[in-house]
Parts: C-alpha cells; structure tokens; sequence
C-alpha cells in the first residue's frame, strides 16, 4: 500500500503528520488545519503521543471544525491528565464538538480503526514515568489479511464451502499482520525492538551530535540523537525511514550532509526523507529521498 504522508515536525515548535488514506493523525501541533485545510475532514482518528504543547495545541482548531457525533477519535496516553482537560474545555468552549470521542490508552492496546487496520500504543521513555504509569506513547499502525491455512489450499470452491459447513469459516483461515508504519513520537533510542519490523517508520532526531541535549537529567524529557537512530536502524528490518523534530538550531544544509555521512558510516541500504525545520513536506515519500 503506497501511503500520502503529510508532515511538520520542527522541535519545540511543533509536530504532526497524516496519513492521508488510513484517516490517521499523529500528534496534533500548530498549523495543523492551516496547512491541511479541507483535507483535514478526511482524519477519523487521532493519536497523541504526549502532552508537551508542541504535540497538541493544534488539536483544539482541528476539533473545532471536524467535530460530528462520535468522530474525531483522539486517542491518547492514560495517564496524561492534559486531554480530560482538554475535553472538558472544548466542550465548554465549543459546544458542539460535544460528540468528539475521546480515548485513555495503556502500553500495548490495540484500536480498530478500520475492518482491516489496527493502531498498537507502544510505550517510549520520553517522559520519565514509573512502569506502571501511561504518559508517553508511539505507535504501530497494523494490517490484517486473512488466509487460507495451509492444508485448505488448493480445495475447489465447493469443497470449501462444504469445510465451512463442517468446521465453520472461522476455522478455514488464519490472521496474518503487516506493520504498515510506526511512528516513535518523541523518545530517546533505547529497546530496539519497539521499532522493528515496520515497512515505514517515523523517528524522531532532535539532535545532531551525541554531545547535545541533556539525556541523563532524569528530570528532563529525553530526545534522540541522530547517530544512534541512524546506528540503530542499520540494524532493523524496515524499509523506509523517515527522520523528524530536528532542532531549529541546525541549518537545512547541517542536517542534510549529517544525514548523508551517518548513512554511509552505518551503510543504510533504505530510502531516507527527513522533514526539515519549519517546512510543511507534503506527500514526504515522493519527494527524493536524502539518501538511498
């Protein structure tokens, strides 16, 4: 499945991206409506990753004008109070938005979004919380497809009606997922695995040298640095990566030739896009990519 993948993601400022033919919206920063206008009737579904203002300040416009009974879904991490409050102002403030769902969500729940397509919460370390507390998240967006077990295939169309009437449908096939996309949100690089196996995945690179940042303040909320994400994915299964939340610190050139040097040093073998400070990149994967 070819996916139109519209995105801003400047760090501090704001992120979003949308996923133009799932109806899908993660994070929901500044500009959000601006820049998508009526293309933003189109989300059905939100998915915050977490409750710092450059994730979400966009989702009280968007709400304003998309809302309808029981849409949009904004999904959300469990033990962020941030969104019940920000539901129960948005239903004060705009009381028509009052049939928009909202949505509490642990580490590993599954949304179905369509009959097809599930969206998996993935726990990251962004925001320091003891383990049994919920307040920053990834995702994983998941297609199912459903088979013919082995030992049925092959069977003419009336002996598989006759093994339905014996063993029921249920029974004649069996659920196959394909990790579509997965999105980090913001988080430092830690467990590889989270990101594995994905056709795309979206990850966050704040900064640029090992050296910046501040990762072992535990009182602070933690960010990736490029040479371990680009040293991390050398060693995924995915085929496409897209890298955002670089700081406006750096100029477009810093990052593109940082980029380009961290992919040979790790010798990447898949298309890179990035989005780059303050630019809205609108269907990213036609654009050329930075590398590969």
């Amino acid at each position: 499945m070819q996916l139109s993948i519209t995105g801003y993601s400047t760090a501090l400022f704001s992120t979003w991206y949308f996923i133009e033919e799932l109806g899908l919206l993660f994070d929901a920063g500044d500009g959000l409506t601006s820049s998508l206008m009526q293309k933003a009737r189109k989300i059905d579904h939100v998915f915050i990753s977490h409750a710092d203002r450059d994730h979400l300040t966009g989702l009280l416009q968007f709400n304003q004008l998309n809302a309808r009974e029981g849409y949009p879904r904004i999904h959300f991490p469990y033990d962020s109070g941030s969104f019940p409050a920000l539901a129960a102002f948005s239903q004060h403030f705009d009381p028509h938005v009052k049939g928009t769902s909202w949505h509490a969500l642990k580490d590993g729940e599954q949304v179905q979004v369509r009959e097809n397509l599930l969206v998996q919460s993935i726990r990251n370390n962004h925001v320091p919380a003891a383990a049994d507390v919920f307040k920053s998240f990834g995702y994983r967006v998941i297609e199912t497809k459903q088979k013919l077990k082995p030992e049925f295939i092959g069977l003419s169309q009336e002996e598989i009606r006759q093994t339905i009437a014996t063993i029921g449908k249920e029974n004649l096939t069996e659920t196959f997922y394909t990790n579509l996309l997965t999105y980090s949100g913001d988080t430092p690089v830690d467990d590889y695995e989270k990101w594995n196996n994905t056709k795309i995945l979206i990850h966050e690179a704040t900064f640029l040298e090992k050296s910046e940042g501040d990762n072992e303040n535990t009182k602070r909320n933690k960010h990736s640095f490029l040479p371990e994400v680009l040293e991390m994915v050398s060693q995924l299964n995915i085929e496409t990566l897209i890298l955002g939340h670089f700081s406006s610190r750096y100029s477009n050139e810093q990052i593109n030739e940082k980029i380009q040097s961290l992919c040979k040093e790790f010798k990447i073998k898949i298309p890179v896009y990035r989005l780059l400070p303050g630019q809205v990149h609108r269907d990213i994967l036609n654009e050329v990519p930075i590398y590969g």
